[in-house]
């Protein structure tokens, strides 16, 4: 938020919690913990933690009111809510 000096919180699920009430985050099975860790993947140096527990890639926008405005979920990480669609979305939050 200070970087982007947004006039509005943003918000970040560190530990996963709320995605897990979400069913927005899971486990890592220890046959692809080999994989990942044999293709060189660190988890505990992108998640910040070292439990295997993976979000599902998510973005909301919720209005003052409480209204979520837009949400994108998708479990490919590569796939991500579109500048535009998200601007969009901001614009009509207020």
């Amino acid at each position: 938020k200070a970087q982007s000096e947004a006039p509005f919180p943003i918000l970040t699920d560190f530990d996963n919690g709320y995605a897990l009430s979400l069913n927005l985050a899971f486990y890592v099975g220890e046959e692809m913990q080999k994989m990942m860790t044999g293709a060189g993947w660190d988890v505990s140096r992108s998640q910040g933690s070292d439990t295997w527990l993976l979000p599902v890639p998510a973005t909301f926008v919720v209005a003052t009111s409480g209204t979520v405005k837009a949400c994108f979920v998708d479990p490919d990480y590569r796939k991500r809510m579109t500048i535009e669609d998200l601007l969009s979305a901001l614009r009509t939050a207020h």
